[in-house]
C-alpha cells in the first residue's frame, strides 16, 4: 500500500482526538473501518503509531515523526489546492486566509488592521500565547501561517523550528513610572539610578530576566526579583508605587504614568515575523513583513518623546529597516 494524504489525515485526526472512536466519528468512519485502516498505514511504515489502551491513544516515537511531517504536508497540500483553484479560476494566487499568532500588543492590532485594509475579502483567525515557543511550533506544524513575536537582543527563536524570522522593529527597552518619579524628568532614564527600586514586567519565556539581570550588573547593581504577572496588574503595581515596569516605547501608558527609554539602551527589544518557508503563505511573507513594519510606524509615532529620542540613535526604531 502506498501511503496517501488521506492516510495522514486519518493519523492526525486520531492523535487530535486521542481516541480511534472519536476520530472514527469525526471522518464520518466506522470504527472497525478506522481501526483496520490505521493498522494497514502502521504495516506500511512498519511499526505502531499509536499506544492504546483504556485511557485512549498516545502517539509512539515513529507517531510523532509521522505527524511532524504531517502537520506541515496537510496545509501545504491545502494550499497548493486553494490557489490551483483560483488561478484556475481566474483569481489571483494571494492568500485569502490568514491565520495570525502573536504575544499580542499595539503592533499586532495595527497589523491586523492593515491587513484587513488591504483585503477586506480575507478570512483573519488570530491566536494569542506569551510563549514564543508555543507560537513557533504552530507556525511549524502548519496551525499557523505568521507568528508576530518578541525576542530580547540579537536573540532569535531556536532554530529546530525551521521558521524564516524577519525583523520588523528594534527598540531600547523602557521604564514604565509615575510622571512624578524623579527619573522622569529628562528624555532617558539611567540604569544604575534605579538600583533601589522593585521591578515588574510581563511574563514570557525567553532570556530576558537574564539579560535584565546582567544589564543591571554593568550598572554596578544586583536587581530585586522581576515580579512578572499580567500588563494590567503591572500597571496596577505601578500606580500604586509598589514597582516600576519594564515595557516597549510601543506601550501607550494610561494618564499619571510615563515611559522613558534607558540609557545606552543597554536592554534591546526586537520584533520579528515568522513564517514556515514551505508553506503557502511564504508567497505572502514580503507583503504582511510590510505591513508589519507600516504598523510599527503607526503605533510608534504616538509616542514623539521616543521618536525624537531616537534621533540620536539611528540603529533603533523601524525606519531603518524599512528604507533597508
Amino acid at each position: 500500500m502506498n501511503l496517501e494524504l488521506r492516510h495522514l489525515k486519518v493519523v492526525c485526526a486520531i492523535a487530535e482526538t486521542g481516541s480511534v472512536t472519536k476520530a472514527a466519528s469525526q471522518l464520518g468512519l466506522a470504527q472497525p473501518a478506522l481501526t483496520a485502516q490505521l493498522q494497514r498505514i502502521e504495516r506500511t511504515l512498519g511499526g505502531p503509531l499509536f499506544d492504546r489502551d483504556r485511557r485512549g491513544a498516545r502517539p509512539t516515537a515513529l507517531g510523532e515523526l509521522v505527524l511532524s511531517r504531517a502537520r506541515v504536508l496537510l496545509p501545504a497540500m491545502k494550499g497548493l489546492q486553494d490557489e490551483a483553484l483560483r488561478l484556475a479560476a481566474g483569481g489571483t494566487s494571494r492568500m485569502t486566509r490568514y491565520r495570525m499568532g502573536a504575544i499580542g500588543g499595539p503592533v499586532f492590532a495595527h497589523l491586523l488592521h492593515r491587513l484587513s485594509a488591504a483585503q477586506p475579502e480575507s478570512q483573519i483567525s488570530t491566536y494569542a500565547s506569551y510563549s514564543v515557543d508555543e507560537l513557533a511550533t504552530m507556525a511549524f506544524n502548519g496551525k499557523l501561517d505568521f507568528a508576530q513575536v518578541g525576542v530580547c537582543g540579537d536573540a532569535l527563536p531556536s532554530a529546530e523550528f525551521g521558521l524564516v524570522w524577519d525583523t520588523i522593529a528594534v527598540d531600547a527597552v523602557c521604564v514604565l513610572m509615575p510622571e512624578d518619579h524623579p527619573q522622569a524628568k529628562g528624555a532617558e532614564v539611567d540604569l544604575a539610578e534605579l538600583a533601589d527600586e522593585q521591578w515588574s514586567a510581563a511574563p514570557g519565556d525567553g532570556c530576558f530576566e537574564t539579560c535584565f539581570a546582567a544589564a543591571c550588573a554593568r550598572a554596578g547593581f544586583a536587581p530585586r526579583r522581576v515580579l512578572e504577572t499580567d500588563v494590567r496588574a503591572c500597571i496596577d503595581m505601578v500606580e500604586l508605587g509598589v514597582a516600576i515596569g519594564l515595557c516597549q516605547p510601543t506601550f501607550r501608558p494610561p494618564a499619571g504614568l510615563t515611559t522613558r527609554p534607558l540609557k545606552g539602551a543597554p536592554l534591546r527589544w526586537r520584533l520579528i515575523l515568522g513564517w514556515h518557508p514551505d508553506s503557502p503563505a511564504a508567497r505572502s511573507a514580503p507583503k504582511v513583513l510590510e505591513l508589519a513594519r507600516d504598523a510599527y510606524q503607526d503605533v510608534i509615532s504616538r509616542n514623539e518623546d521616543y521618536v525624537a529620542w531616537t534621533r540620536d540613535h539611528p540603529n533603533l526604531g523601524g525606519t531603518h529597516l524599512a528604507a533597508a
